[in-house]
């Protein structure tokens, strides 16, 4: 596997950039963390949940399996996403949310199945793994700690469980340097991109689909992966 880049193929030199300094202005001044889905706190990028349902309408996963679930919001953008494709295509789906706190104002879906517990504990896993029918299709996403080792630990787990043709999408993998920094004490050093890389090493049913990436600036550079293997 060649060394993984968060610079863009697509872009020139200047444009990477054009691009970083937006990426770095949109960090620095938290607009991630001032964004929200039908009221509740989502703490993503536009950019990206655009691009999140483009990935769902089109592997239609029926399981998607979320870390961190925060207030909700991002469980509940799930949910609404899969609602339209049901409306439309006769579409069943559901979106399990892991987090291991319950914060005041959480929002719900009906589509949506909360775990409160550590995403890596192993009863954790097995109650995941056990939701998974013959007939699923299975996403991931991963966003609760963003340390290296903590975002291996929980792609060496539910990596397995995500269906070949489907994601697994490891956000957050701009930090450290790639190209923001964050001021979260327990998050700073090597975090997911680095994770990413070490776990790309180990396994060959994954590859970086840097299409998913077409709107240049991404919260999750080398992040999307799709599972090219049973």
């Amino acid at each position: 596997m060649t060394a993984l880049s968060h610079a863009h193929p697509a872009l020139t030199p200047e444009e990477q950039r054009v691009v970083e300094a937006y990426h770095e202005l949109y960090y620095r001044r938290r607009l991630w963390d001032r964004t929200a889905w039908m009221g509740a706190p989502c703490l993503k990028s536009p950019h990206d949940v655009w691009v999140y349902q483009e990935i769902i309408f089109e592997t239609r996963p029926t399981l998607i399996v979320e870390t961190g679930t925060a207030w909700g919001g991002s469980a509940h953008y799930l949910g609404c996403v899969l609602d339209a494709m049901h409306a439309r295509n006769g579409h069943e789906g559901r979106v399990v949310s892991i987090d291991t706190l319950t914060r005041t104002g959480e929002i719900d879906h009906p589509r949506v199945t909360k775990i409160k517990a550590s995403s890596t504990d192993a009863a954790t896993v097995a109650r995941v793994r056990a939701m998974i029918g013959a007939h699923d299709r299975v996403m991931i996403i991963l966003d609760s700690l963003h340390n290296r080792d903590h975002v291996l630990a929980e792609l060496v787990v539910y990596g397995p469980m995500v269906t070949e043709g489907c994601y697994a999408v490891v956000e957050d993998s701009n930090i450290n340097g790639h190209p923001v920094h964050t001021d979260f004490v327990p998050d700073q050093g090597p975090g997911p991109f680095e994770a990413v890389a070490d776990y790309l090493r180990t396994t060959d049913r994954f590859e970086v689909d840097r299409a998913r990436e077409k709107l240049f600036m991404t919260l999750n550079p080398c992040g999307y992966l799709r599972c090219v293997r049973p």
